[in-house]
């Protein structure tokens, strides 16, 4: 079963026949809310909003482990797929691209970030060294390809702390780094999921150019993200609508 985790501008799947919602525990707290089921066209989904159906939980709040274990653990999904919003700063992802990124590099912390640790838990060391699953990356690309939408393949992810957003001087020293996009979610997510050896992606959606780039040389424009994600993200939905027919479906 797919599992889909929304972030800004998806806290539902309008593409999605939903036929229960089931509010879910776990040993490391509760979800960031109900999990709901349905399906998208033959294809079973779980689809669960990061930030909860109300957008209240900031990303450095989000209970990350609870989020991954109730959606693998308790509904027994197969492989999820992670829709982020970010912020652009390579010069082709302008506002409104998609993007399936294949590296990450971490700038977070004082998050919870492994299941391995405390009581008597002994120490799990996973390879991370490609954080995200290539086989399912690639179905995100051909599934964009299904559903007439133009995607960019490969970018770094650089992950940052929020729920603030960057200074121009961080995007410069991010971009240094040799980031292309910049997000709040997408760790420890990738970690957990890899630790629970499930197979994850991600489906980037650029809602502005990330500071002191493009039009967000001076301030960033919040008046125009909500137009360029309720947009961009409509055309996430019919990726993950492509990711459901039946060429995918034996996944």
């Amino acid at each position: 079963m797919l599992a889909v985790i929304g972030g800004s501008g998806l806290t539902q799947l309008a593409n999605l026949d939903v036929s229960r919602r089931q509010v879910v525990r776990t040993p490391y707290g509760e979800p960031s809310g109900a999990l709901t089921f349905g399906r998208i066209g033959t294809q079973p989904v779980v689809f669960l909003a990061r930030h909860g159906y109300g957008h209240t939980i900031p990303p450095h709040l989000v209970n990350y482990r609870a989020n991954l274990w109730a959606l693998v653990r308790e509904a027994g999904a197969t492989r999820i797929v992670s829709v982020a919003s970010v912020g652009g700063i390579r010069d082709d992802m302008s506002p409104g691209a998609l993007v399936v990124p294949h590296q990450i590099v971490d700038y977070t912390w004082g998050r919870q970030q492994t299941y391995f640790e405390g009581g008597d838990t002994p120490v799990v060391h996973v390879d991370f060294t490609h954080p995200y699953s290539e086989a399912l990356r690639m179905e995100l690309v051909r599934a964009a390809e299904v559903a007439g939408e133009a995607v960019i393949e490969g970018a770094v992810y650089g992950a940052t702390q929020g729920p603030r957003l960057e200074t121009a001087a961080e995007i410069d020293r991010i971009e240094r780094d040799g980031v292309n996009l910049v997000g709040m979610t997408g760790m420890p997510e990738a970690a957990l999921a890899r630790e629970l050896e499930i197979p994850y992606a991600a489906l980037c959606v650029v809602a502005n150019w990330a500071a002191g780039r493009g039009d967000s040389g001076d301030a960033i424009h919040f008046s125009d993200i909500e137009a360029v994600l309720q947009e961009a993200m409509g055309r996430a939905r019919n990726v993950i609508g492509g990711l459901c027919t039946e060429a995918f479906c034996s996944a």
